[in-house]
């Protein structure tokens, strides 16, 4: 699956619409972690066609992000059935990626 770049205007029927869980990475292209953690981001969604992975650029979007209560970037937000289900901050292992999603 293809990682797909959230806005306010798509969030609603990209996240809360989707029947699968959804990973969101919050980032910014100036955020050396955030760029760190890049391709693990791809490797999930390469990897795991029954997650959706999106990226929210903090810069572009900072009303998701606020909503979210990022206060630091990369930060890792897993949805399942429209409702956060948990987070991680920071440059993590995709183990703890993996675990979030309950894989």
């Amino acid at each position: 699956m293809t990682v797909t770049e959230l806005t306010e205007a798509n969030f609603d029927q990209e996240v809360l619409g989707c029947a699968l869980p959804v990973l969101i990475d919050f980032w910014a292209s100036w955020c050396g972690p955030c760029r760190m953690m890049a391709p693990v981001v791809e490797e999930i969604a390469a990897e795991y066609p029954d997650v959706k992975v999106c990226k929210v650029n903090v810069d572009d979007e900072d009303t998701l992000a606020a909503q979210f209560g990022v206060m630091s970037i990369p930060t890792f937000v897993v949805m399942k059935d429209g409702r956060p289900v948990g987070k991680k901050v920071g440059v993590v292992p995709k183990d703890d990626l993996l675990d979030l999603l309950g894989k």
